[in-house]
Parts: structure tokens; sequence; C-alpha cells
């Protein structure tokens, strides 16, 4: 079992009752123990390193035992560069004579705590005991609040306390330490969640009389971001232009290729680019940007007339968008013309079908993710007949925009018995 960390206190054991005041007859060590054999694994002999300049050997270190009893092996170092020799990662613990000089400082203008600093400086990750005069408490004080652990008077070496002392050093370190790691996880989580929502799109729809509505849920675990992407801007002359898309695979690169292509198709899309020119050269974007030539995107992009009773479409390997008007059944549009997905063919093209959509109607954009989930009994997977069968019985039941979508998104998750794997991402534009 550990030893329980305490709080960091400002007075030593002694003083606080957890140790005789008259300290124990102390057995004098050798001066220094060989580093040969004083590694010790995971669950070894405690070693600490004694770091005073002591020529009149007046400084005597008792034996000390860990809390399984064993023996808790000492070295020790008259100087700053001895002990650096000695500073081995078998070393747990530090006691530092906080009268040892500090290296090149005056006698006359040296700060108190130089040597101390340059300890901690040079071992960020050790336990640091402190050792100071009797009676100098606010030395000993002034010195945990630099970075030691604890600190102890000279002449109250008993083991019993040291030991404890040591001990308790350690484990409070081992607490600082892991706290800060884990305060600097959280940071960069948190961090890389602000980045992630950063690079999610804003639509840029003002003016148009259309609704938007959009669901994304990458499929990598604790990832806002994965490898599908989406967009919709309005130009202009009141063209309203909408994608989606789907780098192959949903990690972090992936993630970082489908900003790129959703960036790009943004800024093709307002200088003008439309259907097979846009394609083509968000298909030379791809090939420059991927790390690997078998990466491929599909892509889905749709511009729809200032009028909203038509509409240009292109298909690149996707799955054909659902179209929904009142009166009429739920259905997917043409996709005959369906061209490649960018990055799989040099010089392909992308024809640009011309599609009636009406006065008024729903169309819903979506990724492979949403219809490759498995459906109960695990051997089929719901495909696009299924989700168009899930779509219409919810039309019927009353629901519309972001309803309708997650309706449609929990049903699919909840056929295949637990979360999508992979990334899913819908969009939805409603005229009417």
């Amino acid at each position: 079992m550990p030893v329980p960390v305490p709080r960091q206190r400002a007075i030593p054991a002694v003083e606080a009752g957890q140790a005789p005041a008259v300290p124990s007859p102390p057995v004098v060590l050798p001066a220094q123990q060989t580093a040969s054999g004083a590694h010790s694994g995971k669950g070894g002999p405690l070693t600490l390193l004694v770091i005073e300049d002591d020529p009149t050997a007046s400084l005597s270190v008792p034996e000390l035992t860990d809390s399984a009893g064993k023996p808790i092996r000492i070295r020790t170092a008259r100087n700053l560069t001895e002990a650096e020799r000695l500073l081995t990662d078998d070393v747990h613990c530090i006691l530092l004579d906080l009268a040892l000089p500090a290296p090149g400082a005056a006698a006359a203008d040296a700060d108190e705590l130089a040597t101390l600093r340059h300890v901690l400086r040079l071992a960020p990750r050790h336990a640091v005991l402190a050792l100071t005069a009797s009676g100098d408490a606010e030395r000993g004080a002034e010195a945990v609040r630099v970075g030691a652990q604890d600190y102890l008077f000279r002449d109250e070496l008993d083991g019993r306390l040291l030991g404890r002392a040591v001990r308790y050093a350690v484990e409070r370190k081992r607490a600082d330490i892991a706290q800060r790691g884990l305060a600097e996880s959280r940071l960069r989580a948190e961090e890389n969640a602000r980045l992630e929502r950063g690079l999610l799109p804003t639509p840029l729809l003002g003016g148009s009389p259309l609704r938007f509505a959009a669901r994304y849920r990458p499929g990598r675990s604790r990832a806002l971001l994965g490898g599908d992407f989406y967009d919709a801007v309005r130009t202009p002359d009141g063209t309203v232009h909408a994608m989606i898309g789907d780098v192959c695979g949903h990690g972090p690169d992936e993630a970082a290729l489908g900003v790129e292509l959703r960036i790009a198709w943004r800024a093709l899309t307002f200088a003008g680019l439309c259907g097979d020119e846009l394609l083509s050269t968000l298909q030379q974007v791809l090939e420059h940007e991927r790390e690997d030539d078998e990466i491929f995107a599909t892509l889905c992009t749709v511009d729809i007339a200032p009028d909203g009773r038509s509409a240009g479409l292109c298909l690149a390997g996707h799955p054909s968008p659902l179209i929904s008007r009142p009166g009429r059944l739920a259905r997917l549009l043409p996709y005959e013309d369906n061209g490649p997905a960018l990055g799989l063919l040099p010089r392909a093209r992308w024809p640009r079908r011309q599609v009636d959509l009406g006065p008024t109607w729903s169309l819903m954009l979506y990724t492979d993710g949403l219809i490759e989930g498995r459906v109960p009994g695990g051997k089929y997977r719901l495909g696009q007949d299924g989700m168009v069968e899930i779509v219409r019985r919810r039309l019927a039941e009353g629901l519309r925009g972001e309803e309708l979508i997650d309706a449609a998104v929990n049903e699919a998750r909840d056929l295949n018995g637990g979360d999508l794997t992979d990334d899913v991402a819908v969009v939805l534009l409603d005229r009417g």
C-alpha cells in the first residue's frame, strides 16, 4: 500500500507531533554507497541521495527503512557536481543541506536558496527534502514554497522522522507529477476541442429563404472531427451551394484533409466554379495534400437556383441525396451519372445533372456512415433503402428539420445495436 500523501505543510513532522522530539541514537553510515546494484524496479527499495558538505562528519544519517521494512539505500555527495553524477534514475529522493554553498556564488550576496533552486532544476522529477539549522523554520518554509516537498532540522535526524519524511516526500512528488500530467492532458484536450470546433463549418446562407440543419458524429472516440465534411454557402447571385463529403478513413490525418477540401470547396465556389470544373480542381487539391496515393474522397454537391425550384447535382462516388415533397414518398435523386471518387482516376469527369425540385421540398445529404450500420441479425447493412424507409416513416410522424435528422440517426444507431463505427454527417435543406 502506498503511504498516504498529506497536504504540503510548512512545519516538520516533529513539530506536528508525528515523531518524538528527542532523537534516537543515529547509526552513522559510510560516506557513500556505490551505485552498483542500487537500481530498483517497481516495488523495489527507495534510494536517498544526501547532498551535504560535512568536513567534520557532524552530520549523521540514521539507518532508514521504507513502509515495508526494507532498508532505504543511501548515497552521499559532497557537492553538486558529484550529486549530478550520482543522480541516476533509481534515486527517489534528495536530502539537501541548505548550508551547502551555491556554485560560483559569493557568500555575501548569494541567494540563500540558490543551491535548492539549482537542485530543483537539475532534478525536476525527484522529491526534495531541505535540511536546515535547528529553529530556522522560516528558511525551511521558504524552501517548501520554492519547491521542496518538506524541510527537516539538521540536529533532529532520527530514523523514524527521516524515514517518514522520505516516504511522504516521494509519494507527494508522485502525486504532484500525476496531478500536473492530468492538468496538462486536460488542457491539451480542451485546446484540441476548441480547435476542432473552430474547424467545423459555419454555413453562410444570409438572405436565403432555405432552412438549414446539420448533424455530425465522428467515428473516432473522444473526437469532435472526423473524415466527413460538409458546408453550405449562398453566392451573390442568390444560388445556394451545398456539399457533403467523406475522406476514406476516420483518423486525424483524414479529418485534416477533409477540412482542407471543405475550405477549398468554399473558396472555389465563391470564385464561381461549379460542377466538373470545381471537382477537377478539388481532385488536384486532394492529390497534392494526401499522405498516400490510395487515399480518396467521395463528394456530393448541389447548387440550388435562386428561385429554389431546381438544382444542379454532381456525385463523385457519393450516395445520392434524398428528396421529400408534399404528397409524394421520399426518394433518392437520380444517381446514374455518378462520377468516380476524387483521387481514384486521373483526368476524370463528373457530369452535372439538372434536377427539378418543385415549390416545396426537403433535401437530405448524408455520408455512408449513416447507411453502413448493421440491422438486427448482423448479416445485412441498413443501406440506402433502409434509410429511405426510416425517413418516410419519420416524415409521416410529422418530424421535420433537426428532429427528423436526430430521429433518423438515432434509429440507425439503435438498429446497429450501438454507436455507428464510421463518421456520420447529415445536412438537411428545406424550402416551403
